[in-house]
Order: structure tokens, then sequence, then C-alpha cells
């Protein structure tokens, strides 16, 4: 069992003053299989009104608009997670059964369905099924699928943005964990798996000290349906385990962006963002 602390800060410097912005935070974890969230907390900054409530797909949102002229909007959110190894449990359900389930629960047809982000090229669809034609096991099927685009596509940050698709990330096989985890996503629901995209953070050092505190970053994998949900890490290539702390799940990223609004005001603005991750036992 790993206790972790979390500390993400983000917000938007503008170029000049704007006169309000309306915005949408997630960016706290929830207590789920796997992880107890013992505390956390939103600051925000400007102080706003704010409205918390938890989405269509289990996420904690808080909403709030700042009505005040500001030229910077600051959010910080703390959270400590006790985060133990998931066990995944071998189920025996075959294509058929799965093409049942994924039919007739609503849930899993909006996790069948691929979106503009998700959608594969033709030739991963093609490689996709050619892995699922050699296994009676979509569990199975579905860990070759990540494991091999994991391999294929070089975690490279810069190469991508917020709204590069799958196929763009493909061809050029360089990304970040969302591109990765939106190419597994696209290949395993071509081969009629319903995948689900995950975010949340990753400690990046496994043998990290009590009490070192490490640079890190927001993070996204893949759960998929094959009998219950299963994660995976495929930018990493490892199981969903005691360094995974789960804070989203949706379609694709547009369903979990930490940090999304409007503001008014003629200005530009630009995007920044800090996450220290600290292993507290």
């Amino acid at each position: 069992m790993n206790r972790l602390r979390i500390r993400h800060v983000t917000g938007y410097r503008y170029e000049g003053e704007v006169q309000a912005s309306y915005n949408e935070a997630r960016m706290l974890p929830v207590s789920s299989e796997g992880q107890f969230v013992l505390h956390s907390s939103l600051d925000i900054a400007p102080v706003s009104s704010s409205h918390n409530y938890v989405d269509y797909w289990g996420t904690r949102v808080s909403s709030f608009e700042v009505l005040t002229p500001h030229r910077e909007l600051s959010l910080t959110a703390t959270s400590l997670v006790e985060v133990r190894n998931r066990a995944h449990t071998p189920h025996a359900v075959d294509w058929e059964l799965l093409a049942d389930a994924a039919a007739t629960s609503t849930t899993y047809v909006e996790q069948a369905k691929q979106t503009k982000l998700t959608a594969p090229a033709d030739d991963l669809a093609a490689l996709a099924e050619e892995i699922a034609s050699k296994h009676s096991s979509p569990c199975d099927a579905a860990l070759e699928v990540c494991n091999e685009i994991g391999r294929q596509v070089e975690y490279v940050q810069g190469v991508t943005g917020v709204q590069s698709t799958a196929r763009e990330a493909w061809i050029d096989k360089r990304g970040v964990c969302q591109d990765i985890t939106h190419l597994a996503i696209g290949a395993l629901r071509s081969i009629g798996i319903p995948a689900r995209y995950v975010s949340g953070y990753l400690h990046p050092k496994p043998n990290a000290e009590i009490g070192e505190t490490i640079a890190g970053e927001s993070h996204a994998w893949v759960e998929w349906f094959c009998g219950d949900w299963r994660g995976f890490d495929p930018t990493n290539q490892i199981d969903i385990g005691e360094r995974h702390v789960i804070v989203g799940r949706g379609r694709d990223y547009n369903d979990v962006a930490p940090l999304r609004g409007v503001y008014a005001g003629p200005f530009g603005s630009e995007l920044f963002v800090k996450v220290e991750i600290t292993r507290e036992s």
C-alpha cells in the first residue's frame, strides 16, 4: 500500500485584465476500488462562487465563476490518498457474451462508440483485428493490443496537443499518455471491446523514499470491459497498481479535462501546470 500526497497547481495567465471567467475543474479523486481518499481540497484564486457535483461518469467536478477583473486564475488541488494494488480476476467471457453485454447495457454502448479523438487509423484497426483473431478471450486480446501500441508509439512531449487525434498520433508514432490511451481505446472499440479513458496521476519513481517529493504530471490510461472493468497503463505497459491514483473516467480526454472554461476579454492566455507527489507511507 502507498499513501500519496498530491499537489496539483494549474490555471491561466492572461495577457491583460479579463472581466470574468466561467470554469470547470476535475482535479480531485474519489474513493473507489483500490484507493481511499483521506483528504482532498481545491483552492481557487481569485475567490469565487462555486458549485460541486459528481458528473455522469462519476468524476468530482467544481464549477465556478470569477466575476471580478483578474489577470490570473490559479487552482491548487491537494489530495491524500491510500492506494493498493488492484486485483485482476479472470473472467470466462467470450466474444459472443461480450457482444451481448455491449449491445444491451447503456454503459457499455457509450464506451463502445468511437469519438473524434479515438477513431483509429485503418491499419491500426486491422492490427487489432489480427490480434483478436488469435485469442478466444477478449481479455487476452485487449492486453496484447495495449502492449503492442505501447511498444510501437514513442513517448515524446510537445509533438501533440490536447485535441490531437489517435489517427494523428498513430501516423507519427509519437505522443504522450493521452495520445497512447486514445490509441488503445480506439483499437479496442474497433474490435468490439468497450473501453474508457481514465485520468489521474502516476507516481513516477517506484522506489521513492517516504517523505520524498517528486515532480509529476497528470497521467492517463485505459480500462476495458471483458466481464468486469480491467485497467492497464499502455504508456508504461504495466498494470494499474499502488502508484496510480484515479481522478476521472470518460469516453475520451474531453470528458475529464482537469480545467476548462471561457473568459470575457480580448486577450490571449497561457496555461500553467505543476504537479508534486509525495510518498507518505
